[in-house]
Parts: C-alpha cells; structure tokens; sequence
C-alpha cells in the first residue's frame, strides 16, 4: 500500500507510533465518539497501544492528513477490510476545528484516485450511522451512494458504494 500521498493543500503519511497525541486527540473529539464510537484511548499509553494495533493489523490502514504549510495532522483517511463487508471500507475524520473547509473531501478523493489504479479495489465501501449526516454528504460528493442498512453490534450502519472510480 502506497504510504505517503500530497495534495495542493495537504499531506498524507501512514500512521507511525509518534502520531499518538494528535490520535488521543482526534479519538476523544465529539464527533469521532457520537459517530464512531469510544475506543477507549485515555492515556499516551493507550494512545501508543492503539496505533500499535492499527500499524500490526492486516488490511487495515490509516493515513494521518496533516496540514502542508505547517505539518499540522488535522484528520486521518482509513481503509479497512471489515470481517462484515465484502469489499474495503474507506472511513474519514477531522478534528473539529478543520471540518467545512474541504479537507477531508480533498484528502479522501486522492486516496480514492490512487486506489482506483488498482484492480482489487474495483468497488470501495463506506459505512456511516444513519444520523451522521456530514458523513453521507461528503459520501454523496465523492460518488457513492446508498447500497443498504445492516446492523452490526446492535447498531444500523448505512452501507455506500462507489464502484465506478475506475470509470473515470
């Protein structure tokens, strides 16, 4: 997996162990625990721990989006095989003070025209709970739409597709 990507205003870099005070940050906002959920990240440590998990698990990959004029991470793109899903899953989140200022459509479409290239990821998945009305708009942006609702753990997903990135 190609492991640093830039845009015109942002750069992209896999996580590394360093990354965990941005992390303990961006897991502890509003918004990544209303529409994410908590993982338990309440220490350096735990913040250490939890990247270690990402960066040791198979098929799962996180690119922290870091500001380019001052190296400043401000959000991450994942993409993850999910045990529930056929295909990979691309998920965004931004801490609070970056939201509405295309960032995350910016960094998710690069990452969406890399993936493109390759045949394996003909169809990309996304996933948002059906209140996260940010999320689905930026979906709908960046070409996928609605596939279904499914439950997982007790909780309605809403599934969105785009198999038509390699079209372009």
């Amino acid at each position: 997996m190609q492991t640093k990507f830039s845009t015109q205003r942002l750069l992209l870099n896999l996580i590394v162990e360093d990354d965990h005070d941005f992390i303990f940050s961006l897991v502890n906002s509003k918004g990544w625990l209303e529409f994410i959920g908590d993982r338990n990240v309440h220490s350096k440590q735990d913040s250490i721990e939890y990247i270690g998990r990402i960066i040791n698990t198979p098929d799962l990959f996180y690119w922290v989006v870091r500001l380019k004029d001052n190296n400043t991470p401000i959000g991450i793109i994942s993409f993850l095989k999910r045990s529930y899903l056929e295909h990979f899953d691309i998920g965004f989140a931004f801490l609070p003070g970056f939201h509405g200022y295309g960032y995350a459509y910016e960094a998710t479409e690069k990452v969406l025209s890399i993936l493109s290239k390759k045949a394996e990821y003909t169809t990309i998945l996304a996933t948002t709970i059906p209140q996260n009305i940010y999320s689905i708009k930026l979906l709908n942006k960046l070409g996928f739409h609605f596939e279904k609702e499914t439950e997982v753990l007790n909780k309605k997903l809403h599934v969105y597709t785009n198999s038509a990135i390699n079209e372009n």
